[in-house]
């Protein structure tokens, strides 16, 4: 499979008014690797779709409790999803013991990050899928399932 192209170009005000964060916020997030801007180097940076799209999964689990370090966590343990995993991973959130947690929810189980990487649950809890969609001209958001 030929790798994913970006598409659309958007400065950083622009981006984060799709992402539903301030322009100040899409950059701190590049600047930190939760994000990238895939369409640029340099200054300005230039941001594509996907890279709005990233920021909005970011937006969605800093808005339902998960922590920074665990959003890092779960970018760098998804190296196999590519150049934009966060929306390409199948992930949910959790709500458990020690706060939220991130997930990966697919047809083989549930899997909850260790320090030995992916690890099959053995209880299934209740999730809260991420799925970024398109809601409008222009929005970008991520919605849960109904139910």
């Amino acid at each position: 499979m030929p790798p994913a192209r970006p598409h659309g170009r958007f400065l950083a005000g622009e981006a984060g008014e799709l992402a539903g964060v301030s322009g100040t916020t899409i950059g701190q997030w590049a600047r930190r690797g939760y994000i990238r801007a895939s369409r640029s180097a340099g200054d300005p940076h230039v941001y594509s779709l996907e890279d709005v799209v990233e920021a909005s999964v970011v937006h969605a689990l800093l808005e339902r409790g998960v922590g920074h370090a665990a959003i890092r966590r779960t970018i760098a343990a998804l190296g196999d999803y590519g150049d934009w995993p966060l929306s390409v991973a199948p992930l949910a959130t959790t709500s458990g013991n020690g706060g939220p947690g991130v997930v990966l929810a697919d047809r083989g189980g549930v899997f909850a990050l260790s320090g030995r990487g992916w690890q099959r649950l053995a209880v299934e809890p209740p999730l809260q899928r991420l799925r970024p969609a398109l809601i409008g001209p222009g929005i970008v958001a991520v919605l849960s399932p109904p139910g």
